[in-house]
C-alpha cells in the first residue's frame, strides 16, 4: 500500500524511486491497495495549481482514474482506538494498512517512517524498491 505522497511523487517525477515503484505495480510485481478516502485525498491533493507545472487537470484526474483501475481498493477502516502516530492524518494510514492485509505501508513522511513495531512495517519508497529488487522478477 502506498502513501498518497508516494502516488504524487511518482506521476511529477515518473523515472524517480517512486515512478518506477508504480511501474512495478503496473507490472505485477506488487499489488497496490487503496481505498475511497485515499483516492479522493489523491484526487485533492493533484487539483491543486501547484502540480500544473508537471501535469495538467486533465492528466491529474487521469491519472486518479488509471490508480483507481490498477489498484485494489477496499472499503475505508475504521477509525483507530488508540494513536499511534504524532499526526492525526496519519493515522487513517496505519489503519488501513492494517485491515488491508499488505505487506508494508509505503511512505515518504516521517511521522510514518520513524515507527517501529507496527505490522505491517512501514517502509520508505526506496526500501520497498529495493525489498522488491531482493525478490526478483
Amino acid at each position: 500500500m502506498a502513501d498518497t505522497n508516494v502516488l504524487v511523487a511518482a506521476v511529477i517525477t515518473p523515472r524517480g524511486v517512486c515512478g518506477r515503484l508504480l511501474d512495478a505495480a503496473i507490472d505485477g510485481r506488487w499489488k497496490l491497495v487503496v481505498s475511497p478516502q485515499l483516492v479522493a485525498e489523491l484526487d485533492l491533493v493533484l487539483a491543486r495549481g501547484k502540480f500544473r507545472r508537471w501535469l495538467s487537470e486533465e492528466e491529474a484526474r487521469q491519472f486518479v482514474s488509471d490508480v483507481r483501475i490498477l489498484a485494489d481498493m477496499v472499503p475505508d477502516p475504521p477509525a483507530p482506538p488508540t494513536r499511534v502516530t504524532t499526526d492525526p492524518k496519519d493515522e487513517f494510514l496505519v489503519a488501513l494498512a492494517g485491515v488491508a492485509t499488505v505487506v508494508a505501508l509505503v511512505s515518504g513522511d516521517p511521522h510514518l517512517t520513524e515507527l517501529v513495531g507496527l505490522d505491517p512495517p512501514v517502509l520508505t519508497p526506496a526500501a520497498f524498491l529495493e525489498r522488491l529488487a531482493a525478490e526478483g522478477p
